[in-house]
């Protein structure tokens, strides 16, 4: 099925920096596949990468993909890449859309950042009322349980101008002490070595979806679809299935703080963990489970939703605006 190199595949994505990086790793693995692939890019600007406010006032993270996805369903674009943690868990796929395939999952942990000569190496060596910025009510509520004395400011913007705003380079509002960021995002611009301390998994749960790329399609465009499955990567799809069900039927919105991660043991046993918090990390939700016999992402997505909710998890998102 060799139909590609007589059409263009028009590839949408977000303009920034990193996304654009995104889309030259995926167009690599596709040449490998296709060598003659005539690859378009189509770069957008959405709605929400304009907005500098509060995402919530918005309408949430998902506008990131909204957009795109819009274009996709309209056949401007033919194939989109997404990282999971953006794509919305409270509602369902858009008409007519799938994910033909996730990418190997990469780093899922968080990093602290300091400023360009600082000598500070952890969140430790940081003084009662020090400015930490991240734009994540996630990573804001993890930090306060351990720290509630910072103060948490909320700094959006590409991961670039991010890191320029804590060197002081750009303006902000705040002098700010440390940021905390995603480690997969630095590594895709090469700037890893940035990152001083590395949250451990139980120190910052990552995001549902931290890490993954999804390439998404049009369910009826068939060669598209053969051509983006050949990249699927079948542990970090059954992973992200898990993690995903448990979101969905959370409902959590865009501003909920829902922390959740699989891992797959070395026999093959899945295992999830999630996380629901308050705003401010005071109060919160844990919930740890195997896959069993049956080891079924989907199962197990379900049951840890389920324990997460009739420990009033609910409650707690229910009482965030959003």
């Amino acid at each position: 099925m060799n139909d590609f190199p007589a059409r263009k595949l028009r590839i949408g994505t977000r303009s920034s920096p990193m996304a654009l990086a995104q889309v030259e790793q995926v167009s690599g693995l596709l040449r490998k596949i296709e060598p003659d692939l005539d690859i378009e890019v189509v770069p957008v600007t959405t709605e929400a990468d304009k907005w500098q406010g509060d995402l919530a006032q918005l309408g949430g993270k998902g506008l990131f993909v909204k957009e795109i996805d819009t274009m996709l369903q309209r056949g401007q674009v033919d194939m989109a890449v997404h990282c999971i943690k953006d794509v919305p868990g409270d509602v369902p796929m858009p008409r007519g859309l799938i994910f033909a395939a996730y990418l190997p999952r990469e780093e899922v942990r968080d990093v602290l950042l300091f400023p360009e000569g600082s000598d500070a190496q952890t969140l430790d060596d940081l003084p009662a009322g020090a400015a930490v910025a991240t734009s994540a009510v996630r990573r804001k509520a993890q930090i306060n349980r351990v720290r509630p004395d910072l103060s948490i400011v909320r700094v959006r913007g590409a991961i670039g101008s991010r890191v320029e705003k804590l060197d002081g380079k750009r303006k902000v509002d705040t002098k700010l002490d440390a940021m905390i960021l995603a480690r997969a995002g630095l590594e895709r611009l090469g700037i890893a070595h940035r990152g001083r301390q590395v949250f451990t998994v139980d120190e910052v749960l990552p995001a549902v979806g931290a890490g993954a790329l999804g390439l998404e399609c049009r369910k009826d465009d068939d060669a598209v679809a053969y051509l983006l499955q050949q990249l699927n990567h079948e542990k970090t799809m059954t992973e992200i299935t898990a993690e995903r069900v448990m979101l969905h039927g959370l409902r959590g919105h865009c501003n909920s703080p829902i922390a959740g991660y699989c891992t797959t043991d070395p026999d093959g046993q899945l295992s999830l963990r999630g996380m629901v918090f308050s705003r401010d990390g005071s109060k919160f939700v844990h919930a740890h489970f195997w896959g069993e016999s049956l080891n079924d992402p989907a199962v197990l997505g379900s049951r840890v939703c389920a324990e997460l909710l009739r420990q009033g998890a609910r409650d707690i998102i229910e009482g965030i605006p959003h």
